[in-house]
Protein backbone atom coordinates (compact mmCIF):
# COMPACT_ATOMS: atom_id res chain seq x y z
CA UNK A 1 0.00 0.00 0.00
CA UNK A 2 1.42 3.67 -0.98
CA UNK A 3 -1.70 5.18 1.27
CA UNK A 4 -0.06 7.84 3.63
CA UNK A 5 -2.99 9.17 5.10
CA UNK A 6 -3.39 8.66 8.70
CA UNK A 7 -5.15 6.28 10.60
CA UNK A 8 -8.65 7.06 8.80
CA UNK A 9 -10.36 6.17 12.69
CA UNK A 10 -10.81 8.17 15.59
CA UNK A 11 -8.16 6.60 18.25
CA UNK A 12 -9.87 5.38 21.28
CA UNK A 13 -7.80 3.86 24.34
CA UNK A 14 -10.02 1.08 26.66
CA UNK A 15 -9.60 2.19 30.90
CA UNK A 16 -8.35 -1.60 31.00
CA UNK A 17 -5.10 -0.52 28.62
CA UNK A 18 -4.13 1.97 31.62
CA UNK A 19 -5.30 0.02 34.73
CA UNK A 20 -2.66 1.48 37.27
CA UNK A 21 -4.08 4.82 36.31
CA UNK A 22 -7.56 6.05 38.13
CA UNK A 23 -9.89 6.64 36.36
CA UNK A 24 -9.54 10.47 37.09
CA UNK A 25 -6.20 10.49 36.06
CA UNK A 26 -7.25 8.69 32.75
CA UNK A 27 -10.03 11.06 32.25
CA UNK A 28 -7.49 14.04 32.63
CA UNK A 29 -4.22 12.24 30.79
CA UNK A 30 -5.99 10.58 27.73
CA UNK A 31 -7.17 13.93 26.43
CA UNK A 32 -3.43 15.64 26.73
CA UNK A 33 -2.13 12.51 24.49
CA UNK A 34 -4.79 13.08 21.90
CA UNK A 35 -6.79 10.33 22.68
CA UNK A 36 -10.37 10.88 20.80
CA UNK A 37 -12.56 8.31 22.34
CA UNK A 38 -12.02 6.55 25.37
CA UNK A 39 -13.68 3.12 26.22
CA UNK A 40 -15.20 3.60 29.86
CA UNK A 41 -14.91 0.32 32.33
CA UNK A 42 -17.38 0.23 35.08
CA UNK A 43 -14.77 -1.28 36.79
CA UNK A 44 -13.11 1.99 37.31
CA UNK A 45 -16.34 4.06 37.49
CA UNK A 46 -17.00 4.93 41.69
CA UNK A 47 -13.85 3.62 42.70
CA UNK A 48 -12.65 4.78 46.50
CA UNK A 49 -9.51 4.45 47.29
CA UNK A 50 -10.43 1.90 50.52
CA UNK A 51 -11.67 -0.15 47.60
CA UNK A 52 -15.84 0.59 48.36
CA UNK A 53 -18.18 2.19 45.63
CA UNK A 54 -19.65 5.18 45.82
CA UNK A 55 -22.82 6.22 43.33
CA UNK A 56 -22.28 10.04 44.00
CA UNK A 57 -18.54 9.56 43.06
CA UNK A 58 -19.50 8.00 39.84
CA UNK A 59 -21.97 10.74 38.83
CA UNK A 60 -19.18 13.10 39.70
CA UNK A 61 -16.59 11.16 37.85
CA UNK A 62 -18.77 10.76 34.46
CA UNK A 63 -19.62 14.70 34.95
CA UNK A 64 -16.09 15.24 34.26
CA UNK A 65 -15.47 13.25 31.32
CA UNK A 66 -18.41 15.58 29.97
CA UNK A 67 -16.80 18.43 30.90
CA UNK A 68 -12.99 16.98 29.28
CA UNK A 69 -14.73 16.68 25.89
CA UNK A 70 -13.92 13.23 25.33
CA UNK A 71 -16.11 11.05 23.86
CA UNK A 72 -17.28 7.55 25.16
CA UNK A 73 -17.81 5.92 22.28
CA UNK A 74 -18.00 2.31 24.65
CA UNK A 75 -18.61 1.01 27.57
CA UNK A 76 -17.39 -2.46 29.40
CA UNK A 77 -19.69 -2.82 31.83
CA UNK A 78 -19.53 -4.07 35.17
CA UNK A 79 -21.59 -7.53 34.66
CA UNK A 80 -21.34 -7.84 30.59
CA UNK A 81 -21.45 -11.94 30.16
CA UNK A 82 -24.68 -13.66 30.01
CA UNK A 83 -23.63 -16.88 32.29
CA UNK A 84 -21.25 -16.49 35.10
CA UNK A 85 -17.80 -16.90 34.17
CA UNK A 86 -14.73 -17.13 35.62
CA UNK A 87 -13.95 -12.78 36.43
CA UNK A 88 -18.02 -12.38 36.64
CA UNK A 89 -19.40 -15.04 38.40
CA UNK A 90 -21.87 -13.18 40.26
CA UNK A 91 -24.60 -12.48 40.34
CA UNK A 92 -25.57 -16.26 39.28
CA UNK A 93 -29.10 -15.82 38.12
CA UNK A 94 -30.04 -14.35 34.62
CA UNK A 95 -32.52 -12.04 35.63
CA UNK A 96 -29.47 -10.22 38.47
CA UNK A 97 -27.60 -9.88 35.44
CA UNK A 98 -29.98 -8.49 33.37
CA UNK A 99 -31.19 -6.27 35.87
CA UNK A 100 -27.32 -5.02 37.08
CA UNK A 101 -27.48 -4.23 32.68
CA UNK A 102 -29.73 -1.91 33.20
CA UNK A 103 -28.11 -0.31 36.03
CA UNK A 104 -25.09 0.47 34.10
CA UNK A 105 -26.66 1.52 30.96
CA UNK A 106 -29.01 4.33 33.08
CA UNK A 107 -26.03 5.46 34.98
CA UNK A 108 -23.58 5.79 31.51
CA UNK A 109 -26.02 6.24 28.92
CA UNK A 110 -27.25 10.14 29.75
CA UNK A 111 -23.09 11.25 28.84
CA UNK A 112 -22.51 8.88 26.25
CA UNK A 113 -25.15 8.76 22.98
CA UNK A 114 -24.98 6.13 20.92
CA UNK A 115 -22.70 4.45 23.19
CA UNK A 116 -21.77 0.67 22.57
CA UNK A 117 -22.42 -1.33 25.38
CA UNK A 118 -19.71 -5.04 24.92
CA UNK A 119 -21.00 -8.38 25.67
CA UNK A 120 -19.62 -11.54 26.01
CA UNK A 121 -21.60 -14.84 26.36
CA UNK A 122 -19.96 -16.16 29.65
CA UNK A 123 -19.23 -20.57 29.22
CA UNK A 124 -21.95 -22.74 27.98
CA UNK A 125 -23.60 -23.90 30.78
CA UNK A 126 -22.24 -27.76 31.58
CA UNK A 127 -20.71 -27.58 27.95
CA UNK A 128 -24.17 -27.78 26.13
CA UNK A 129 -23.61 -24.98 23.54
CA UNK A 130 -26.81 -25.43 22.15
CA UNK A 131 -28.27 -24.32 24.82
CA UNK A 132 -26.04 -21.21 25.33
CA UNK A 133 -26.58 -20.07 22.17
CA UNK A 134 -30.29 -19.99 22.45
CA UNK A 135 -29.90 -18.17 26.24
CA UNK A 136 -27.61 -15.60 24.64
CA UNK A 137 -30.04 -14.80 21.47
CA UNK A 138 -33.06 -14.60 24.19
CA UNK A 139 -30.95 -12.55 26.61
CA UNK A 140 -29.82 -9.83 24.06
CA UNK A 141 -33.53 -9.54 22.78
CA UNK A 142 -34.05 -8.11 26.18
CA UNK A 143 -31.02 -6.12 26.24
CA UNK A 144 -31.68 -4.95 22.69
CA UNK A 145 -35.02 -3.42 24.76
CA UNK A 146 -32.66 -1.70 27.89
CA UNK A 147 -30.69 0.13 25.47
CA UNK A 148 -32.85 0.87 23.16
CA UNK A 149 -34.71 2.99 25.69
CA UNK A 150 -31.65 5.32 26.61
CA UNK A 151 -30.26 5.44 22.91
CA UNK A 152 -27.13 3.26 23.13
CA UNK A 153 -26.16 -0.11 21.40
CA UNK A 154 -24.85 -3.20 22.29
CA UNK A 155 -22.13 -5.48 20.68
CA UNK A 156 -21.60 -9.39 21.01
CA UNK A 157 -17.80 -9.72 21.70
CA UNK A 158 -16.76 -13.47 20.68
CA UNK A 159 -13.73 -14.14 22.68
CA UNK A 160 -10.01 -16.28 21.56
CA UNK A 161 -10.47 -19.81 22.08
CA UNK A 162 -7.98 -19.96 25.32
CA UNK A 163 -11.08 -18.81 26.76
CA UNK A 164 -13.42 -21.33 26.05
CA UNK A 165 -15.11 -22.55 29.14
CA UNK A 166 -14.05 -20.04 31.21
CA UNK A 167 -15.50 -16.72 29.85
CA UNK A 168 -17.02 -17.55 26.10
CA UNK A 169 -19.01 -20.29 24.36
CA UNK A 170 -17.94 -18.61 20.76
CA UNK A 171 -14.91 -17.75 19.16
CA UNK A 172 -15.19 -16.63 15.17
CA UNK A 173 -17.14 -13.75 13.80
CA UNK A 174 -19.11 -15.71 12.14
CA UNK A 175 -21.01 -17.15 15.45
CA UNK A 176 -21.16 -13.81 17.17
CA UNK A 177 -23.02 -12.82 13.79
CA UNK A 178 -25.05 -15.61 13.39
CA UNK A 179 -26.32 -14.77 17.30
CA UNK A 180 -27.17 -11.20 16.34
CA UNK A 181 -28.44 -11.65 13.21
CA UNK A 182 -31.20 -14.09 15.12
CA UNK A 183 -31.63 -11.47 17.87
CA UNK A 184 -32.59 -9.32 14.95
CA UNK A 185 -32.58 -5.93 16.78
CA UNK A 186 -30.74 -2.83 14.71
CA UNK A 187 -29.21 -1.77 17.79
CA UNK A 188 -27.34 -5.17 18.46
CA UNK A 189 -23.92 -5.97 16.47
CA UNK A 190 -20.89 -7.51 17.15
CA UNK A 191 -17.71 -6.42 18.96
CA UNK A 192 -14.60 -7.16 16.56
CA UNK A 193 -11.51 -7.18 18.69
CA UNK A 194 -8.55 -8.42 16.73
CA UNK A 195 -6.72 -10.25 19.81
CA UNK A 196 -9.51 -12.27 20.04
CA UNK A 197 -10.01 -12.96 16.27
CA UNK A 198 -6.81 -12.45 14.43
CA UNK A 199 -6.51 -16.44 13.69
CA UNK A 200 -10.05 -16.80 12.39
CA UNK A 201 -9.33 -17.93 9.09
CA UNK A 202 -12.92 -16.41 7.51
CA UNK A 203 -12.56 -13.10 9.46
CA UNK A 204 -12.82 -10.36 6.57
CA UNK A 205 -14.78 -12.36 4.56
CA UNK A 206 -17.42 -12.94 6.87
CA UNK A 207 -16.98 -8.88 7.50
CA UNK A 208 -18.02 -8.14 3.93
CA UNK A 209 -21.72 -10.53 4.63
CA UNK A 210 -22.72 -7.97 7.35
CA UNK A 211 -21.05 -4.48 7.57
CA UNK A 212 -23.46 -2.96 9.03
CA UNK A 213 -23.92 -5.12 12.05
CA UNK A 214 -19.63 -4.16 12.98
CA UNK A 215 -20.03 -2.05 16.09
CA UNK A 216 -16.79 -1.50 17.42
CA UNK A 217 -13.13 -2.17 16.48
CA UNK A 218 -10.76 -3.07 19.05
CA UNK A 219 -6.97 -3.32 18.89
CA UNK A 220 -3.71 -4.96 20.67
CA UNK A 221 -1.23 -7.41 19.83
CA UNK A 222 -0.25 -10.81 20.03
CA UNK A 223 2.38 -13.75 21.80
CA UNK A 224 1.40 -16.64 23.26
CA UNK A 225 -0.25 -15.83 26.09
CA UNK A 226 1.85 -16.79 29.33
CA UNK A 227 -1.43 -15.26 31.46
CA UNK A 228 -5.12 -14.63 31.33
CA UNK A 229 -3.57 -10.72 30.81
CA UNK A 230 -1.08 -11.21 28.30
CA UNK A 231 -1.44 -8.52 25.75
CA UNK A 232 1.17 -6.49 23.28
CA UNK A 233 1.53 -3.11 21.88
CA UNK A 234 0.54 -3.00 18.62
CA UNK A 235 3.57 -4.32 15.84
CA UNK A 236 5.30 -6.08 18.62
CA UNK A 237 3.12 -9.33 17.86
CA UNK A 238 2.24 -11.84 15.79
CA UNK A 239 -1.43 -9.97 14.58
CA UNK A 240 -1.06 -8.60 11.14
CA UNK A 241 -3.03 -5.43 12.26
CA UNK A 242 -2.42 -3.50 8.88
CA UNK A 243 -4.46 -5.78 6.49
CA UNK A 244 -7.18 -6.00 9.21
CA UNK A 245 -7.62 -2.38 9.45
CA UNK A 246 -7.44 -2.65 5.98
CA UNK A 247 -10.73 -5.00 5.73
CA UNK A 248 -12.38 -3.80 8.38
CA UNK A 249 -12.30 -0.36 6.54
CA UNK A 250 -13.37 -1.99 3.29
CA UNK A 251 -16.35 -3.63 4.90
CA UNK A 252 -17.34 -0.33 5.40
CA UNK A 253 -16.26 0.52 9.64
CA UNK A 254 -15.87 3.95 10.12
CA UNK A 255 -16.04 4.20 14.28
CA UNK A 256 -13.50 4.24 16.72
CA UNK A 257 -10.06 1.74 16.68
CA UNK A 258 -9.94 1.02 20.29
CA UNK A 259 -6.41 0.14 22.26
CA UNK A 260 -7.34 -2.80 24.60
CA UNK A 261 -4.36 -4.32 26.63
CA UNK A 262 -4.09 -6.46 29.34
CA UNK A 263 -0.72 -6.74 31.03
CA UNK A 264 -0.77 -8.65 34.33
CA UNK A 265 0.62 -11.92 35.86
CA UNK A 266 3.43 -11.83 33.49
CA UNK A 267 7.67 -10.49 33.92
CA UNK A 268 7.57 -7.88 31.29
CA UNK A 269 4.16 -6.56 32.54
CA UNK A 270 3.16 -3.40 30.38
CA UNK A 271 1.69 -1.86 33.53
CA UNK A 272 4.71 -1.58 34.75
CA UNK A 273 6.04 0.69 31.69
CA UNK A 274 5.60 4.47 31.60
CA UNK A 275 1.56 4.53 30.48
CA UNK A 276 2.16 7.84 29.01
CA UNK A 277 4.65 6.22 26.67
CA UNK A 278 2.58 3.18 25.79
CA UNK A 279 -0.65 5.25 24.60
CA UNK A 280 1.67 7.38 22.65
CA UNK A 281 3.31 4.36 20.89
CA UNK A 282 0.38 2.53 19.97
CA UNK A 283 -0.86 5.22 18.21
CA UNK A 284 1.91 5.74 16.29
CA UNK A 285 1.97 2.27 15.79
CA UNK A 286 -1.41 1.96 14.20
CA UNK A 287 -0.74 5.26 11.84
CA UNK A 288 2.40 2.39 10.96
CA UNK A 289 -0.08 -0.20 10.46
CA UNK A 290 -1.92 1.70 8.25
CA UNK A 291 0.55 3.09 5.83
CA UNK A 292 1.98 0.08 5.43
CA UNK A 293 -1.05 -2.74 5.19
Amino acid sequence: MNDTAALPFAYGVNQFTTMPWSFEEDVERYARLGVEAMELCEAKLGARGDGGESPGLARAQLAAVADAGLPISSVQPAVRTVFPSRTQPEPTDRRDRLARFRRSVELIAPVAPDAVFVTNTGPAPDGNLHRAVDGVIAHHRELAGIAAEHGVRVALEPLNPVLINTETAIWTYRQALDIVQEVDRENVGVCLDLWNLWQDSELTATLDTAPDRLFLLQVSDWRTPRSPMDRRTVGTGDIPVGPLLRAVHGAGYRGPCVLEIFSDQVPDSLYETDLHELVRANRTALDAAWRTG
